[in-house]
């Protein structure tokens, strides 16, 4: 904010995205504007709006900073055109992001953002300002919670939890979930303990994004209250975080793998195959193996998974960085109905969730996976994807059996076990998966993307 993130740039943006509607002739029936709780996103919404108004755009304003799947169930419900949202997500508080969803409630896929990128330089080499005086009989004022609180009212079975008598530990970390997932629980009449359930533009000098280290308030406060589970949203409320009982963190990969067993399980109305993009478990595999459903590989970036949805070919999809949804939902991710599936899960059983765990390694056999974010300078990550175009036979001693490169470079091993390189998209880092059947095998494996990495520095 301030350097590539500033009014005269979101004006122009805004432009793009009005050009290329008008263009496609998608502008008559409205425009959602959204914001996440971030430093000025109010603001930047606001202009959002001028500039749509003067474009005879009607724009429907968010009341107050919403969540990312609340936006895409907005969309929908008032059959609009689209939806821009001010937000990065679980990035840092220095960032701010926009984010455009399409008329079905999805996440824009590249061929659309492609589009609107071309509008910006076309502003841009004809000089033209964008026109912000707005036109106030186009410009309203939404509350899009209640629509959003009902969608998932319907989802989750609210009495399962609170005849349970578990306590629920709850933090949105600052973010857009405030009054909503906490909310739901509490009106249920579900016992819960909720911290950082205030605006703060600096997320409490972290990043909101549901991290072990993040969740470190949030584990002091369910271990001295005695609670049986605690949830996490980050920034927008589209991915969740998880702690089991004893304050331990839970991967997303195996909260991903054991909410498809439960849905599974609970769920027989809900068909489809299960969708996970290339960086996440294989667990997800050999759970659709046993029902007998297809599995989808997609590249990093829900909305490959959202398409899928649309597409009415899913149950579930999933990404290993907190993404979840199911079908008859909403194409886009959702980290507040993950953490109610998860305590509705939780309530179901006296298992923890490792125990959960544990009993799924039976079933499908153990991985055990982690991810590692290395910093590169421009120069290193050259020599990298330079280098990655004849990837390594052997990694560690054991030889690559086959080679993904959907999304980056996907080294397989005979046994299963795969490491991933591929670069962030948005940072200075080279992003290092890796999943294999032990401990042991994993770190081997971890240890031999390093060293690989570290030869081109």
């Amino acid at each position: 904010m301030g350097d590539e993130f500033t009014f005269h740039n979101v004006r122009i943006v805004v432009q793009a995205i009005c050009n290329s509607l008008k263009g496609e002739g998608r502008s008559q029936r409205g425009v959602l504007v959204g914001y996440d709780t971030r430093f000025l996103s109010d603001r930047f919404a606001r202009e959002a709006a001028k500039v749509l108004s003067h474009n005879r755009i009607t724009c429907y304003v968010c009341d107050r900073d919403a969540p990312t799947p609340a936006i895409s169930y907005e969309i929908i419900r008032r059959n609009l055109d689209g939806a821009i949202n001010f937000t990065a997500s679980h990035n840092p508080p220095e960032y701010n992001g926009l984010k455009f969803s399409t008329e079905d409630g999805a996440p824009a896929l590249p061929e659309i953002t492609h589009r609107i990128e071309q509008q910006i330089r076309k502003l841009e080499q004809e000089k033209q300002q964008p026109s912000y005086d707005p036109i106030d009989e186009y410009i309203h004022e939404v509350d899009i919670s209640e629509p959003y609180l009902k969608l998932i009212s319907s989802k989750i079975d609210f009495e399962k939890i609170a005849r349970s008598g578990l306590l629920i530990a709850v933090d949105p970390l600052y973010g857009t979930a405030r009054d909503y997932l906490d909310r739901m629980l509490i009106e249920s009449g579900c016992s819960c303990e909720v911290i950082h359930n205030f605006k703060d533009p600096y997320f409490g000098g972290y990043s909101p994004e549901c991290s072990e280290q993040n969740l470190a308030e949030l584990r002091a406060t369910m271990l001295r209250k005695g609670c049986h589970l605690a949830l996490a949203t980050d920034g927008d409320a589209d991915r969740f975080g998880i702690l089991d009982r004893s304050g331990d963190f839970v991967a997303p990969n195996y909260i991903l793998a054991l909410l498809l067993r439960y849905i599974q399980r609970t769920r027989p109305h809900l068909t489809g195959g299960v969708a996970r993009s290339v960086a996440t478990t294989h667990l997800l595999d050999r759970l659709a193996e046993r029902q007998g459903t297809p599995l989808y590989e997609t590249p990093v970036g829900f909305k490959f998974i959202s398409e899928l949805m649309l597409e009415g070919k899913l149950m579930m999809g999933g990404e290993e960085s907190a993404g979840f949804t199911m079908s008859q939902h909403l194409p886009e991710k959702d980290g507040i109905l993950a953490c109610l599936l998860v305590a509705e899960m939780s309530a179901s059983t006296t298992r923890s969730l490792s125990e959960m765990v544990t009993e799924m390694f039976s079933e499908t056999g153990p991985l055990f996976n982690h991810r590692l974010n290395l910093k590169v300078t421009a120069e290193h990550a050259e020599r990298l994807n330079e280098k990655l175009q004849d990837p390594p036979g052997n990694l560690g001693g054991r030889k690559v059996a086959t080679v993904n490169r959907m999304d980056g470079v996907k080294m397989i091993l005979e046994d299963g076990s795969w490491l991933l390189l591929r670069p962030s998209g948005t940072e200075p880092l080279i992003r290092l998966y890796a999943e294999a059947p032990t401990r042991e095998d994993l770190a081997a494996l971890l240890d031999a993307g390093r060293n690989f990495i570290a030869q081109f520095q």
